[in-house]
């Protein structure tokens, strides 16, 4: 057996605090401040998203009513298509977002793995 030099203790030292540091760096919360407002911006983009699917179909459908002659009817009818447009593109982008947020995990764990 080899006498174990100074040089290698240190050089074998050096790589373990690579290694812990890595581990410490990997372990460290996350900070929660921008995944606040991440979350408050995705919440408003999905409200003003219903709110422009009823305010296209309302004007849309006072057009119609209007440049007919109409009863309220196809205002009425537009609000509906516009709300059932809006609730679709909110559940398009809820998806997206947990998606993303799968994919995140996924990449934590890969990372916890390696």
């Amino acid at each position: 057996m080899a006498p174990v030099t100074e040089d290698d203790q240190k050089q074998r030292m050096a790589q373990l605090e690579a290694k812990l540091a890595a581990a410490h760096k990997a372990q460290a919360p996350k900070p929660r401040v921008d995944e606040h407002y991440s979350m408050a911006n995705q919440a408003w983009r999905m409200v003003i998203e219903l709110v422009v699917g009823l305010g296209i179909g309302f004007g849309i459908g006072y057009g119609l009513d209007l440049l007919f002659g109409t009863l309220p009817i196809f205002m009425v009818l537009f609000i509906m298509l516009g709300l059932a447009a809006g609730v679709k593109v909110m559940l398009r982008t809820a998806q997206e977002i947990q998606e993303k947020q799968l994919a995140e995990e996924a990449d934590e764990n890969a990372k916890a793995r390696d």
